[in-house]
């Protein structure tokens, strides 16, 4: 990037990013909570998973080492893209551009993320075209796209499904580069999951010359957060490198007793081990610790059926409750240079998540007039998965027929053990009627949590190997085949049912693309996916995994020297067989529901011109229904849009300002009281501006939600709670 610098600024760099990592990472504890809010609270609580490249000068051999990254990760492109990029290896494993890559993706760039304060992937998923946020708790969420429930995330392309549908905690995006959401089934790089959409995390990566970062953000609700990050080459020839990153942020909330304590540290180290082969080597981990969460949230219906109403600030938590989440993943990784530009790459990954909790869960209907009715249901939870992945793959181009094509195939391993405890106080501690919420200051006597215990174990293996090429059949036709072979095996118990199945699956990909302008293509694909599942039905058999496909058309178009994407699809999704709870069944039993949405995409990305940056998408849900005509997931909007812009003043070039904006019609859910709750449509407008005060010091302001709407977070459970009112935060960033 730029010249070494004095040693005085070494020491400042290094103090700046010692600050923030010297509070020892505590390992960080977690929380049980229903799967519905209606479910039993003894109940399986559901599990998280989951979860910039430096724009450093490269020499030619690095050049093809950062196109293996692209054979493996996700998307690659020039450092001065703006919002965006133009290639993508995630929906085929194979080095394609944004206008080749026949499914939809959209990507969220480290700059926009910058810009609009996106610290979480909360943030981030809420303003990506088609994905929906379901904050179902503070400290709990799901996430959908095209109708149905997202459970793929990844790092660097490699991970499991959720184990059991959910994010825990908060999780940061501070060591990504960039975030990839493909929409949409990926069986051919995914091999299980919903057809829904995949969010691949792309690390910041070592570089080659010295860079350095720091930050310090003040934000509402006395919200503090510092950052730091410092990378550069170890030997004077430059083949040892690295980068290290950490962050500390400590807030209150809008929500009564609510506070949150999240630090994470990461570091990477690149060895040049022979000419063409680099060995990384990465660690990183992240507490998220939360004191007064929800378990479940405010009830949404008084008990003669009409709506509940509660300020915004209104919690269920009980003041001695927490819930805290540890995150840690260590990672190897070998990339060899073949020659021909075919490039070799192997990695192991390790993932431990730890959570422990002991939380308060609130159930019932408060009467209308005195607002008493909601009562107790404390309990303490604990677990920890483990996840250990290795993937070797290769690919590169070939010549057929006069021809140039290419191929990429590989083959990957994945196992992962969990393991929950769940504890349950004495009798007396359950049903006991609480005061109004609204008043209530979360007082209630702490029980030991030692009278009944329940829990989960189990242990699942997965065998995947896939092939994919792009063939060029003609000038302005190419095809992209793929296939996936998978295999599962799960084995142990989640809270008293068997969790054991064992199937497996061959997965197409087919998609086709033709160029009918120097800018644009038209493209069709298919693929599907499935997921295995250990719910029962009534009669105690196991359910079939969830078969998702996902068909889709469109138009992709390049402008402005491809700074520019647009795009247009028209998809059609299903996914059959999903597990859904008989009403009143104690222990829970399960029917297999299927569904299809169809529907369209609008998106553009990139570089308006020079100075403004634009993510836009708008998408529609034209039909969700089951096979007899019925709607299905009703709290999931059918249409939403989702902008973030910024621009830079031609005559005042130190000043950015910028928005975003979120909308979504309305929705609506029925809930254990039989009454139906709908949420108006509504949107929620951001302001952004930031002035750089010199070459290296930035300030920003973001203020959220200008308009102070208020609105329920999610409509996902039959409990909800209200999302932030008006909320700013400024920032102070110092780069080098």
């Amino acid at each position: 990037m730029r010249t070494f610098p004095s040693a005085r600024r070494h020491l400042v760099a290094a103090a700046a990013l010692a600050a923030i990592a010297a509070p020892a990472l505590a390992q960080s504890p977690r929380a049980a909570a229903p799967q519905s809010a209606a479910a039993s609270a003894a109940g399986a609580p559901a599990t998280i998973a989951a979860a910039s490249t430096g724009p450093a000068a490269a020499a030619p051999r690095e050049e093809l080492f950062a196109a293996a990254e692209v054979q493996r990760v996700t998307i690659t492109g020039s450092a001065d893209e703006g919002y965006g990029a133009q290639d993508s290896s995630s929906a085929t494993g194979l080095d394609l551009s944004l206008r080749e890559t026949p499914q939809s993706i959209t990507v969220i760039s480290r700059e926009q993320m910058d810009d609009f304060a996106l610290q979480s992937i909360n943030d981030v998923l809420a303003l990506t075209a088609g994905v929906t946020v379901e904050s179902v708790e503070t400290d709990r969420t799901y996430y959908s796209s095209r109708g149905f429930d997202i459970t793929n995330f990844q790092l660097d392309g490699i991970g499991m499904p959720f184990a059991n549908g959910a994010q825990w905690g908060d999780l940061d995006t501070y060591f990504y580069d960039r975030i990839d959401v493909l929409r949409g089934a990926n069986g051919l790089q995914s091999s299980t999951g919903n057809p829904s959409a995949t969010v691949n995390f792309v690390r910041k990566r070592p570089t080659r010359e010295f860079e350095s970062s720091a930050a310090l953000s003040v934000g509402s609700w006395n919200d503090i957060r510092l950052e730091g990050d410092v990378g550069g080459a170890l030997t004077t020839s430059g083949n040892v490198r690295f980068r290290a990153m950490a962050f500390g942020q400590k807030r209150d909330s809008y929500i009564d007793r609510y506070s949150l304590d999240k630090k994470g540290i990461a570091a990477l180290v690149d060895i040049d081990i022979a000419p063409h082969a680099t060995l990384t080597f990465g660690y990183q981990q992240q507490a998220s610790d939360a004191d007064s969460p929800m378990w479940g949230a405010l009830p949404l219906s008084y008990t003669d059926g009409t709506p509940t109403h509660y300020d915004q600030s209104t919690s269920t938590a009980a003041d001695w409750a927490y819930w805290n989440n540890t995150d840690r993943v260590g990672f190897a990784e070998l990339k060899v240079d073949l020659g021909n530009r075919w490039l070799a790459s192997a990695n192991v990954t390790r993932r431990t998540r730890a959570g422990n909790s002991e939380l308060f869960y609130v159930f019932g209907h408060p009467d209308p007039v005195t607002q008493v009715g909601p009562a107790s249901y404390p309990s303490s939870f604990a677990g920890e998965y483990d996840q250990t992945l290795v993937d070797l793959r290769m690919g590169g181009p070939f010549s057929l027929f006069g021809r140039n094509h290419s191929v990429s195939f590989g083959t990957n391993w994945a196992r992962e053990t969990a393991f929950e405890a769940s504890g349950y106080g004495p009798a007396e501690s359950i049903g006991v009627v609480l005061p109004p919420l609204d008043s209530w200051d979360g007082s209630f006597p702490k029980p030991d949590f030692d009278v009944s215990h329940d829990g989960s174990k189990w242990h699942t293996t997965r065998r995947t190997m896939f092939a994919a090429a792009h063939l060029n059949i003609a000038d302005p036709f190419s095809l992209v085949l793929g296939l996936n072979a998978t295999a599962i095996e799960s084995s142990g118990f989640n809270y008293g049912v068997a969790h054991d199945y064992a199937p497996s699956k061959l997965t197409p990909y087919v998609g086709a693309i033709l160029d009918i302008a120097g800018n644009t293509s038209a493209y069709a694909s298919y693929t599907s996916i499935f997921n295995p599942q250990a719910e029962f039905d009534k009669n105690h058999r196991q359910l079939a995994p969830i078969e998702g496909s996902n068909a889709e058309i469109g138009v992709k178009s390049e402008w402005l020297g491809k700074q520019l994407q647009t795009s247009f699809a028209l998809f059609r999704t299903s996914q059959d067989n999903t597990a859904v709870q008989d009403p009143g069944s104690f222990p829970a039993t399960y029917h297999p529901e299927d569904a299809t949405s169809k529907g369209f995409e609008a998106e553009a990305t990139g570089r308006l011109a020079h100075g403004w940056d634009l993510s836009a998408g708008y998408t529609q849900i034209t039909s969700l229904k089951h096979p007899d005509g019925t709607p299905a997931n009703t709290y999931v909007p059918r249409r939403t849009l989702r902008v973030a812009t910024a621009w830079r003043l031609p005559r005042l070039p130190a000043l950015k300002i910028g928005g975003t904006l979120r909308w979504q019609d309305d929705i609506y859910t029925i809930d254990d009281n039989a009454a139906v709750v709908r949420q108006s449509a509504y949107a929620v407008l951001g302001l952004m501006a930031s002035y750089d005060i010199t070459s290296h010091l930035v300030a920003t302001l973001n203020v959220d939600n200008v308009t102070n709407d208020k609105h329920y977070a999610s409509l996902y459970w039959t409990q909800s709670f209200y999302a932030a009112p008006v909320n700013a935060m400024a920032s102070l960033r110092w780069t080098y």
